[in-house]
This record gives structure tokens, sequence and C-alpha cells, in this order.
């Protein structure tokens, strides 16, 4: 592992290239611009590539030997990946649809992985320029334009009203069976790694993803997560773990604040 010291030195420079990255994303934005559909069935933009090669590039440069994965990217061989003891995991917009629907609900991810784990992370947005970010060991930060950086921590949950954090759009069963149990609960819907950070900065409680997302979309968001207090977990409270396998999807999962509950519990089983 690297020095605290390093690890904000790091964190200065991949602040500065998530808002970069951010301003080119407002660009196309604001004009139009085409949607493309990959072979996956994920929306496309010109904003997506644009930030890509803005961070991957940026990155390359930052420290020479560290690869980079990104959503947009080709990705390298699971032979060949499975040596690397660091990297940086990026996607370059995530919440595409959100972009598209104009929400304002999407960010850039940028996060560093040493041996499995997400050891630096940033979660910037792009509309509202709040700036998410943490490291090992140096705790979680928010930064909102033209004010100092605070830190943030995760709220304790006394078992009463909950605040749920909740993607847009159709919830599944298994999500709606998870939420039927707090009979006290609020519902915060919105788009990208802003829902676990909600949760990182006391504003929501809990999140759970049932449907398909891919290592890029959360890696990011956990040590920002973790760093503030809380965890992101499989559903067992294993903490999600990362290039162990040749695909890059992740299990279903957990993002919570409070770590004396045990959440596990309250997750609906097939």
């Amino acid at each position: 592992m690297l020095t605290q010291s390093r690890y904000l030195e790091l964190l200065r420079a991949c602040r500065a290239i998530a808002s970069d990255a951010g301003a080119l994303i407002m660009d196309v934005y604001q004009r139009g611009y085409k949607v493309e559909q990959k072979p996956d069935q994920t929306l496309v933009t010109e904003a997506d590539y644009a930030a890509d090669a803005l961070i991957c590039d940026r990155l390359l440069q930052l420290v020479a030997g560290w690869p980079v994965v990104s959503e947009e990217g080709r990705l390298v061989d699971y032979d060949q990946r499975r040596q690397w003891p660091r990297y940086w995991l990026v996607d370059p917009l995530d919440g595409t649809k959100q972009f598209v629907d104009r929400t304002g609900e999407f960010t850039v991810n940028i996060a560093l992985i040493e041996y499995h784990r997400p050891v630096l992370g940033v979660v910037y947005a792009p509309v509202s320029g709040h700036c998410y970010y943490a490291a090992l060991g140096c705790g979680a930060y928010k930064q909102v334009p033209d004010q100092m950086a605070t830190r943030i921590h995760t709220r304790a949950w006394d078992g009463g009203e909950i605040v749920i954090a909740g993607s847009r759009g159709r919830h599944g069963p298994r999500f709606q069976e998870f939420v039927a149990q707090f009979p006290q609960q609020q519902m915060i819907c919105c788009g990208s790694s802003l829902k676990s950070c909600l949760i990182a900065e006391g504003a929501a409680d809990v999140y759970l993803r049932m449907g398909p997302t891919s290592e890029w979309d959360t890696a990011a968001a956990q040590c920002i997560l973790e760093e503030a207090g809380g965890g992101l977990t499989d559903t067992e409270l294993r903490p999600l773990r990362y290039n162990l396998k040749p695909e890059l999807l992740n299990p279903h999962f957990i993002a919570f604040g409070d770590r004396t509950h045990d959440w596990s519990r309250y997750i609906p089983r097939p």
C-alpha cells in the first residue's frame, strides 16, 4: 500500500482530472449529440468517449506503468490483468441514461484499486459541481463549488424511520420486498453512484441493488463510503472485491451507513 501523503497527492490530481472531464461532458450536454447503443444494449454518447479519452490519457501520464481499466476502453485479457497489483478503474460517465434523460444525475468515477480493493475514489457530479472523494486512511470529503471541502460521515440508524436510496425507473419485486420491511420510510431516487454518496454524507441510510452492475460502477463510491464509516458489500456483507475474475460484473450488493446492523437479514432471498 502507498503512504497517506502519496494518496493525498493522487487525490488532488484525480479531482482535477475528474473536473476537467466534467467540463467536457457539460460541453456536450449543453448542445446536440448523437446517442448510440452498445452491444450490451446500454447507451453511449460523444460525452462518454470524450471523457474517457481525457481521463485515460491523464492517468497514464500521472504515474507511468499503472494500467487503466475504463468502461469505454478495451478490456485486457484476464491472464494479463490478474497480474496487476495496482490499476485505475474508471467510469468516465456513470449514468449515461440520466445524461440522455437530462436529469443531471450523472457522475465521473475514478478509483485506484490495490490488491483487489478500492483505496482511492473520486465521484464528481458535473451539473452540480459537487465532488466526493476519499483515500484509504485519509477520511471521506465533499467539495461544493466556492466552499471549503468538509469531511463527511455516515449516520446511525436507530431502527425507526429509514431513508432508502433507489434508482430511477421501475423497481423489481425483490427491491419492493426489501422496502416493505420498513414501516417508516422515505425514498430518495437518483441516478449513478450518487446513491452511495448520499449514504456516505448521512443523507440516506441504505441502498440495495439487485440488478446488473459492473466494477467501474461501484469502486470509487465504495472507497468513499467505507472511509465515511459505512460499507458496500455483497448480500452476505462481504466487501466487494475487484479483478478476481475474467468478467467485471458485480454481484448483487447493498450499500449502508450504519455498520452496527446486520443488513443481510433484510435482503430478500430467491
